[in-house]
C-alpha cells in the first residue's frame, strides 16, 4: 500500500464529505421541484467524489474536463469501478452544464431523479473504495 500523506488522506475525507453535502442537498432541491439545480448539486457530489480518489493521487486539476479525463483513465479503463460510470460521468456533465448555461434546458423530473440516483451510485462506490485504502 502506498503511503499516503495526512494532507491527502485529509484532502480525500474533506472532498468525500462535500460530496456527501451535495448528494443532500440535490435531493432537497429534488423534492422542492428545483430540478435544474438538482441537477448541478448531483454533479457536483460526482465531481467532488471523483476529486477524492485522484488526491491519492497527487492529482488536480482546474478544469472539469481533466479531473474526470483522468478518473476514467487511473479508475475505469483500469477496471477498479465499472465502465458504466462513465456514461453516468458523462451524462451529469453534460446535463449540469445545459442546466447552468442554456437558458432555454428544461429539467425534467425523471431526468433528474436519474441525476441524481447515478450521483448517490457513484458516491457510494467511490466512498467505499476510499475508506478501504485509507483504513488499511
Amino acid at each position: 500500500m502506498p503511503d499516503y500523506t495526512n494532507a491527502q488522506k485529509d484532502y480525500a475525507k474533506y472532498r468525500l464529505e462535500r460530496s456527501k453535502e451535495d448528494l443532500n442537498a440535490a435531493r432537497l432541491l429534488f423534492d422542492n421541484k428545483n430540478y435544474r439545480i438538482a441537477n448541478n448539486r448531483a454533479y457536483y457530489c460526482i465531481f467532488h467524489a471523483l476529486r477524492s480518489v485522484l488526491v491519492l493521487e497527487n492529482f488536480d486539476s482546474s478544469k472539469h474536463s481533466g479531473v474526470i479525463a483522468e478518473f476514467r483513465r487511473k479508475y475505469i479503463k483500469m477496471g477498479i469501478f465499472p465502465a458504466k460510470m462513465s456514461k453516468m460521468i458523462g451524462a451529469a456533465f453534460t446535463i449540469r452544464n445545459a442546466s447552468d448555461y442554456d437558458d432555454m434546458f428544461i429539467a425534467s423530473k425523471s431526468d433528474t431523479e436519474e441525476q441524481i440516483a447515478n450521483a448517490e451510485y457513484i458516491y457510494t462506490e467511490i466512498c467505499r473504495y476510499v475508506n478501504e485504502i485509507l483504513t488499511e
